[in-house]
């Protein structure tokens, strides 16, 4: 607060100091989220925010960050995303990372696995392993974390409409190599709405979609305590085109929806909440996303506090892990990448992210080469441990301009929570179509503003080079690799008990007419090495399949 003394004597020295500049007609101008950013800040504007607002680390609101030493105590995961054409070199991939200084693993899919069919499946064909690794069968899984010990490693999966089948793989290895669910350590991405709002790699109706979510967070509540149940994503939103306020005010517009379909099942807010995890994008603009991920924690932990009444500050904290956004990433002037990586890096690191994928400058161009994944993770590394940004916990706490910021971002970003709940909630707003279009678009302002040269991009539309030689190694998928996929996917139909893989998946669709939770029966189903493919199928004769809703 600003008393009424100073408050006067600041607004006349901010009247001589505008009066000083005036010549050079300084004009606000504003961020990708439309917000007004003025030359200049001062206690003026931050007379409203309170002590409370702001606060301390680890205490609510969490607007410095969910934990009360943050970096001082432990650095944040870096976790670099990675997944490629098969599951062996996969594994080789992770090992080099681990051997790098990774410290935890992040798991790409390839699209046959995010769509449920299995490598055999005509609409497979020419998609296997290209976009991340074929998780077909346990014999997958096993090949993915040869050599590497699940109670030794935090693992995060993206993976969202086929996500009970793929952790149960995964707990079901863990039983192999004599791992307890209760040591298990990671995060199952498990957000089915984003992907009807930008992502687009669902299978079922929303409906039964959200049971399987559901069946997730309720199974490893109880079961799998130390696991992330969902990560809802704000990431693949941004990506579509959404602003830094929308980003934030989709992801927990869906995040309430969540919460309260699980709560229809009987459970306390307090005996799910504290797992729930969050995604987020890191953009081009620093103090934005740095304000955008204090907003975000601030508002959440208001939410879950006033709005679902819980009582244990953990079920409070909003944790997140964010990845630098690969739309920012160009074909041309690949190396130019690598600043746009280690300023957005920097920007999560000041927002307090608890988990860190960097970039690598060649995705604009391939799947990224060792060289260039090695280039990403030195970036984290280099700021943990050379830059002194982690030397003092939320550094930029205080700024006139980033508090200001962030009050302005929670309070637009509310006002989108209260259309979408006034319009029904999150799910009717998405089978409407509605958020879509405003995530369409602000995706076609941006296009229009960088092809009318209003937003700059370095090497697109501004400081081009002509004839320009990339010196790049571009990594290439090598096609043999997918037929030695489904030969793989052969021998292990043909060497399994197929009369227990029926009983399984009759089992499954049984319970899939019912309430009860599916996930002890994929255990079962997966550990007699019934396929993603097949499960889907089963429940794609029950749920049906969901078509897109036309937004005009």
């Amino acid at each position: 607060m600003v008393d009424k003394e100073n408050e006067e004597k600041i607004s006349e020295d901010l009247k001589k100091w505008e009066e000083s500049i005036k010549k050079f007609d300084l004009k606000d101008v504003e961020n990708t989220s439309h917000l007004k950013i003025k030359p200049i800040y001062t206690p003026l504007d931050v007379k409203e925010t309170t002590y409370d607002d702001i606060g301390f680390p680890g205490e609510f609101p969490y607007t410095r960050g969910p934990y009360s030493t943050m970096y001082r105590g432990r650095t944040w995961t870096m976790r670099q995303y990675s997944g490629y054409q098969n599951a062996k070199l996969t594994n080789q991939r992770y090992k080099f990372l681990i051997e790098q200084g990774q410290t935890g693993l992040s798991v790409a899919f390839d699209l046959p696995t995010q769509m449920g069919y299995d490598g055999d499946h005509p609409l497979a064909q020419g998609e296997i392993g290209r976009t991340g690794v074929p998780i077909y069968t346990l014999k997958d899984m096993e090949d993915l974390f040869d050599g590497i010990p699940l109670d030794k490693v935090s693992t995060s999966m993206t993976i969202n409409s086929p996500t009970a089948i793929i952790l149960a793989m995964y707990i079901a290895l863990a039983e192999k190599q004599g791992v307890t669910p209760d040591k298990l350590r990671g995060t199952v991405q498990n957000d089915i709405l984003k992907e009807y709002l930008a992502r687009n790699t669902y299978i079922f109706p929303p409906a039964p979609s959200m049971r399987l979510v559901s069946d997730v967070i309720e199974y490893c509540s109880t079961n799998l305590p130390r696991f992330n149940t969902i990560s809802i994503s704000g990431y693949h939103i941004r990506e579509a085109g959404a602003t830094a306020v929308q980003e934030i005010a989709f992801t927990l517009a869906n995040a309430i929806a969540y919460v309260e379909d699980v709560l229809k099942r009987g459970l306390d807010i307090d005996q799910f909440a504290s797992r729930l995890s969050f995604f987020f994008c890191t953009h081009n603009d620093f103090f934005e996303e740095v304000a955008k991920f204090r907003s975000a924690r601030r508002m959440w932990a208001k939410i879950i506090k006033d709005r679902f009444k819980a009582k244990n500050p953990k079920s409070m904290m909003l944790r997140f892990h964010t990845q630098t956004i690969g739309s920012t990433l160009t074909a041309q002037q690949p190396d130019v990448n690598l600043i746009r990586v280690a300023i957005q890096t920097l920007a999560a690191v000041m927002g307090g992210a608890q988990s860190l994928h960097s970039s690598s400058r060649d995705e604009a161009l391939s799947l990224p080469s060792e060289e260039s994944v090695r280039l990403s993770l030195r970036t984290q590394q280099v700021i943990a441990y050379e830059s002194g940004a982690v030397n003092a916990i939320d550094p930029l706490g205080g700024s006139y301009y980033l508090e200001n910021l962030t009050n302005k971002m929670e309070e637009e970003a509310f006002k989108i929570i209260k259309d979408i709940k006034a319009r029904g909630g999150a799910i009717k707003a998405i089978e409407s179509g509605y958020i879509q279009k405003q995530i369409q678009d602000n995706a076609y302002k941006i296009q229009k503003d960088i092809e009318d040269g209003k937003q700059i991009v370095i090497g697109v539309n501004k400081f081009q080079i002509k004839d320009e030689d990339l010196k790049l190694e571009i990594l290439k998928a090598d096609p043999e690799i997918q037929k030695q996929q489904i030969e793989k996917l052969e021998k292990i139909k043909e060497s399994r008990d197929n009369n227990l893989v029926k009983e399984k998946l009759e089992k499954i669709k049984e319970v899939a007419k019912t309430n009860e939770n599916l996930m002890p029966y994929l255990i079962e189903a997966v550990k007699a090495y019934a396929t993603n493919g097949e499960i889907c199928d089963v429940l794609r004769e029950i749920f049906g399949t969901y078509k897109l809703t036309t937004i005009i």
